[in-house]
């Protein structure tokens, strides 16, 4: 198989919609359910790229698993990615535009829920993994 994509959220039905086309597209993808899960199945599966939501177990989840991914030698360097609902829900934007934001969140990008799925198989291909 491809590349190595986790996804972590606790919305089972959005990984029950993701997973598949994703893996359709060519990609070997593992979900888990909470940040705590997220963490494990980081460190078994050594993905390519991790997909975060922010709001799980607690309402920072997403943001203490990315700033715990990003502390490990293997994550390092992994694209770690927020999607979440929240900036609609509360108003409040986030953004990884500067890199002040990006350490303040510590993720390397931030994607609005909803996202098509076909949107985030471009997104991988093209943004991504374009030159891996």
């Amino acid at each position: 198989m491809g590349k190595k994509i986790l996804l972590v959220d606790d919305d089972t039905d959005m990984l029950d919609i993701y997973k598949p086309v994703l893996e359709k597209a060519g990609y070997n993808v593992k979900v888990a359910y909470s940040g705590t899960e997220g963490l494990q199945v980081f460190q078994e599966f050594g993905p390519d790229a991790v997909f975060v939501d922010l709001s799980m177990e607690h309402f920072d989840s997403g943001f203490v698993l990315c700033h715990k991914i990003k502390q490990l030698p293997a994550g390092a360097d992994i694209p770690v990615i927020i999607m979440t609902a929240a900036g609609h829900e509360t108003g409040i934007r986030f953004s990884t535009q500067t890199s002040e934001e990006k350490n303040w969140i510590k993720a390397d990008d931030y994607l609005e829920k909803p996202i098509a799925v076909h949107d985030l198989v471009q997104y991988l291909d093209d943004k991504i993994f374009r030159d891996k």
